[in-house]
């Protein structure tokens, strides 16, 4: 039997911690749980799920659709689109098979990459790679969660790029229930007329929307959200403290002008994978603690204080201990409030 392999190749960097990182987990659940209904995706689909961040990462090899669980997806920081399409890449080399004399190879493989920010790495050489050896022998979506990406990078590996409208959780379950119906038509297509090209089902109710790449959209800024990581200091377990850019009215009246600041959306405890899938490259990224509005709670011990700058230059979180000590440098110092701002270091995003 031919397989159809399948490939979620997805971006888990700091930008997506929070409610869109388990909404799209809760997707790829409900992905499976639909295409097991299937006679022909269970007799061709076969899956597989690489998570990129700075580093790319495989987190669950090829496996027949009747095998596959889906994982838990980690966080990692930055957006290394380069070095994910290598992977990528490398993978389909190892694991889909090629049409030889003696035999037929696998369908033309389905890529689905779904990432919502920009890429933080150098491209080139991983574009140019896709384009000359593999463009042709696999199809490739690319879904841009929200408007934050800049769309017109992606036009040049693929036609098929897409924008997932709006980030709520409503949007998201019609986006993954069109994933599954595309895959589902694939499978179809490769069982009874033996075409390998893929076929997307239709869009319809304004929740995404097929970008028109000839319309040469101007980039964004990568600038829609600051990320701090920090760590608790009761548990030694690393945190993200997620801020969303906006632009709200100049306070002077007289001034037609708005000014930019970054709003708490959350914090949420990670696990050392985010170590893993986070490159070493330098990063002199900053945020003013000016520009933040809202300071958390400790989401791993409940401490009041879950932004506490130490004099290393790391933030963890502290209580109503009378000396705290720092779980990045291990020095023990006291904390206290103090006037005026500091330039943090943020993440990549």
């Amino acid at each position: 039997m031919r397989r159809l392999p399948i490939y979620f190749l997805i971006d888990v960097s700091e930008s997506m911690v929070g409610e869109p990182i388990d909404l799209v987990q809760e997707g790829i659940a409900t992905i499976i749980k639909e295409l097991r209904t299937d006679p022909y995706a269970l007799e061709t689909v076969y899956l597989s799920i690489i998570a990129f961040a700075g580093k790319a990462q495989k987190v669950t090899s090829m496996v027949e659709l009747f095998n596959f669980y889906p994982p838990k997806l980690p966080i990692g920081s930055g957006t290394s689109l380069g070095k994910a399409l290598n992977f990528l890449m490398d993978d389909m080399k190892n694991s889909v098979k090629k049409t030889t004399m003696e035999e037929k190879g696998d369908w033309k493989p389905i890529i689905f990459l779904f990432t919502d920010g920009n890429p933080t790495d150098d491209l080139d050489k991983a574009f140019d790679r896709w384009n000359q050896t593999y463009r042709k022998s696999a199809n490739l979506i690319v879904v841009s969660l929200g408007d934050n990406a800049n769309l017109t990078i992606f036009g040049k590996i693929t036609d098929n790029v897409l924008l997932l409208n709006h980030t709520d959780s409503e949007s998201f379950r019609k986006f993954f229930k069109w994933v599954t119906a595309s895959i589902k038509t694939s499978s179809v297509s490769v069982s009874e007329a033996n075409d390998d090209e893929v076929h997307l089902a239709p869009i319809a109710n304004g929740y995404l929307s097929k970008i028109d790449l000839e319309k040469h959209l101007q980039p964004r800024l990568d600038e829609n959200f600051a990320v701090i990581l920090a760590k608790c200091q009761t548990s030694k377990r690393p945190y993200l403290i997620k801020y969303q850019k906006r632009l709200s009215p100049s306070q002077f009246s007289e001034l037609s002008m708005n000014v930019l600041d970054y709003k708490l959306i959350g914090a949420y405890p990670v696990d050392n994978t985010y170590f893993e899938l986070t490159d070493n490259a330098p990063n002199n990224s900053t945020v003013n603690t000016s520009q933040l509005v809202g300071f958390p709670t400790c989401p791993c011990c409940g401490n009041q204080y879950g932004f506490s700058y130490c004099a290393c230059g790391k933030v963890l979180c502290t209580g109503e201990e009378e000396m705290t000590q720092c779980p990045w440098c291990g020095v023990s110092a006291k904390f206290g409030f103090s006037e005026g701002s500091a330039n943090i270091t943020r993440t990549k995003g």
